[in-house]
């Protein structure tokens, strides 16, 4: 178990494939008498609601289980937003205090449709301790590509929010001939870097699929009060060349910034950012795209997007062909 500051920055640049807003999903579990496990895999923090109850006890914003009798332990099936890496577990705790599980441990498999009986399930995380009401983060050392884990609660309790950080894994050789494709998207592999700043949103919401469903759900700056810009750095899902370029100001409308421009590179090749798109300017709470303003720099692995001077996006689209099937 590690602290939540020494894995901040890298945290920041993988993705959360146990997202729901990616599409993750809790499949199957035990037990979810007390609260389901669908919450637990929500992007919010976990909220408390004083003096809250229901039918079954205490509103929990998490899966609880209720306090097993017997020799066994509960755990739940969760499909990740596609096949990826994993880097690092949180298991979080938060309002968890006398009913947290006192160890938990997880399994990961990669199959083509569901479990079921016959699936082999690989150990990521063995039995492990855990804190109460804290985030407990744990370093992972497996190289597989997973599609699949399975949270284990040993014997029971409750779990405010199970998150998977890594890099989601496309098969790109079959895409040759597509017709253009979001490269920067979180679905097929993309990642927000590294941002000037990200004060009000984080930086990789920018990538999720659907409009944002708020200002909380883009990626907003503190207002600029010295000269200059902000601004953020994606890595493509695989290196392509970008044909034309959607920016949605969903929910910004006194804060959107005035202009965006971008630089593009090939880092495979050249340490150069020429210009892919000149300062150009939004439009409040729209959706805008930019195709003859677009530079045709070939392929293309990295992008920076640029706000003039600062503001709040929702989503960066950056659509194109990838390079040979993938890279």
């Amino acid at each position: 178990m590690v602290e939540s500051s020494r894995y901040a920055d890298l945290i920041r640049r993988l993705v959360n494939v146990a997202d729901d807003r990616l599409g993750a999903v809790a499949l199957s579990a035990t037990d979810e008498f007390f609260a389901p496990a669908a919450r637990m895999l929500q992007a919010s923090e976990p909220e408390w609601r004083a003096g809250v109850y229901d039918a079954h006890g205490k509103w929990m914003d998490g899966w609880e289980t209720r306090r097993r009798r017997d020799q066994g332990y509960d755990h739940c099936v969760v499909r990740l937003a596609g096949p990826c890496a994993l880097a690092l577990l949180e298991i979080n705790t938060r309002y968890f205090t006398g009913n947290y599980p006192p160890f938990a441990s997880v399994q990961a498999a990669r199959v083509a449709t569901e479990p079921d009986a016959a699936t082999q399930w690989t150990d990521l995380l063995p039995s492990s301790p855990l804190k109460g009401d804290a985030r407990n983060f744990f370093e992972l050392q497996s190289m597989g590509t997973w599609t699949h884990l399975k949270l284990n609660l040993h014997p029971d309790g409750g779990v405010a929010r199970l998150r998977a950080y890594g890099t989601l894994q496309r098969d790109w050789s079959g895409a040759m001939g597509e017709e253009t494709v979001d490269l920067a998207a979180a679905l097929n592999g993309g990642r927000a870097m590294a941002c000037s700043d990200e004060h009000y949103g984080a930086m990789g919401n920018l990538l999720l699929p659907g409009r944002g469903a708020s200002m909380a759900d883009g990626w907003e700056t503190r207002r600029r009060r010295e000269p200059g810009f902000d601004w953020v750095i994606v890595r493509l899902g695989t290196t392509g060349r970008i044909r034309y370029v959607e920016i949605d100001t969903a929910h910004f409308k006194g804060n959107y910034p005035h202009q965006i421009s971008m630089h593009a590179a090939n880092l495979r090749q050249s340490l150069y950012w020429p210009v892919l798109l000149e300062p150009e300017r939004l439009e409040a709470d729209s959706v805008v795209q930019f195709r003859s303003q677009v530079r045709d720099l070939g392929c293309v692995s990295h992008v920076r997007v640029n706000m003039h001077p600062d503001g709040g996006l929702s989503r960066v689209r950056l659509f194109g062909q990838p390079e040979h099937g993938g890279g």
